[in-house]
């Protein structure tokens, strides 16, 4: 995650998480990216069902592909998270309000002192689960929003999939729940993201993560749609003018992009650009952020309990938590694809290998550089900065 506003609009310092000692189980959650121990934050896909088809889902989602995790293996998996030492769990799906347990089981999170928070499309949300919710102390309801009506429906595959995604994110705002957006953009919806900002003002949603396209499930079919690099970086220029206007307005919203770690060099190169006197200090916290985070800071639990190095990478299988504990497998170090991706700088290849940005940007997205190319150390291809902005360029330091 490279947090835009954190970033440009100096709402973050490195004093902000050394205060805590970068230590992830003290640190507030919206200094988690800045940890020095990266304990990772862990998607469990409790289920694979949905009500909708959307294109881009990377779980490729259907009724059922076998037994998901039972109520108690789910709580014994909170556990092992809660022992582990894990920050957060993130509910997802499919939809994870088609499990009829995800309340208790998003209760039993926090009384084990886990954040929990929840990934929906929000078409399910009424005022008994958000009033649930609220009385469990979930931290967190990121909703989907792929474009406005017209879009967003067709992305999801159901006509008024927009209007129940909003009546979603206005009863949780109701209730008292901090809700944000997920938006995940190609060339099809890339043009929403203005209107996408305007919501954001006339809402007062205080939340929006922008996703990169990554080219696995549903999403592989997509793969030709993603933004050029031209686009991208238009697209960035978009993001970081639209987060100014909002905080001109005295509208604080959190906003970040995620899945193309490229855009912090991106926004630090802009800020010297720019004469922008906070651009050392931005340096600092991207250096502490460290880029993708992979097998690291980001974990992956399948609703049968296969363990992934992330939500997109459902082709590299770790372990299953109903075989050995999650601990365990996130630490075998007699398991080498999962050592080297700890230490992934090294073994990445092509100009990765070489981009004096590579400390701050950990080689961008591993699973979208096999989907494209077939190799998981090659180049990630939705990297869009020049040779020139990546070379050992003292002036860039």
């Amino acid at each position: 995650m490279i947090g835009i506003s954190k970033l440009y609009m100096g709402q973050v310092e490195a004093s902000d998480a050394i205060r805590y000692g970068r230590d992830s189980a003290r640190l507030p959650s919206h200094l988690l990216q800045f940890s020095n121990d990266k304990k990772p934050v862990v998607i469990w896909n409790v289920t694979r069902k949905c009500n909708l088809s959307c294109r881009h889902c990377y779980a490729a989602t259907s009724e059922s592909s076998g037994p998901e995790l039972s109520h108690e293996e789910g709580k014994k998996l909170i556990d092992d998270l809660s022992s582990f030492g894990c920050p957060v769990i993130l509910f997802s799906g499919g939809e994870p309000l088609a499990r009829p347990d995800l309340t208790e089981l998003a209760e039993y999170a926090v009384s084990k002192g886990l954040r929990a928070v929840i990934s929906t499309n929000g078409t399910l949300i009424d005022e008994t689960i958000a009033a649930k919710f609220k009385k469990i102390g979930l931290s967190y309801v990121g909703i989907s929003l792929d474009g406005l009506r017209e879009v967003h429906d067709r992305f999801r595959g159901h006509q008024g999939a927009f209007d129940d995604a909003m009546r979603g994110i206005r009863t949780c705002m109701a209730a008292g729940l901090k809700v944000g957006l997920r938006f995940t953009v190609c060339r099809e919806n890339v043009g929403e993201i203005p209107g996408i900002f305007k919501l954001i003002r006339d809402e007062k949603i205080p939340r929006i993560c922008i996703y990169h396209l990554v080219y696995t499930g549903r999403g592989a079919s997509l793969a030709q749609g993603d933004l050029d690099h031209k686009q991208a970086r238009a697209l960035m220029d978009t993001i970081i003018e639209e987060t100014e206007k909002l905080y001109a307005a005295g509208q604080k919203t959190e906003v970040l992009t995620v899945d193309n770690h490229c855009d912090g060099p991106y926004l630090y190169l802009k800020m010297l650009g720019e004469g922008n006197p906070r651009a050392s200090k931005v340096m600092e916290l991207l250096r502490m952020n460290a880029g993708n985070s992979s097998g690291v800071g980001v974990a992956c639990v399948s609703w049968d309990g296969k363990v992934h190095p992330d939500q997109f990478w459902r082709n590299k299988i770790l372990g299953n938590v109903r075989e050995r504990s999650f601990g365990e497998i996130w630490s075998d170090k007699n398991n080498a694809f999962l050592m080297k991706l700890k230490e992934k700088k090294r073994y990445v290849t092509g100009r990765c290998s070489t981009c004096c940005f590579l400390e701050i940007c950990g080689g961008n997205f591993r699973a979208r550089a096999e989907a494209a190319t077939g190799d998981i150390w090659a180049p990630d291809p939705a990297c869009y900065l020049s040779d020139e902005e990546i070379s050992d360029n003292p002036k860039w330091k």
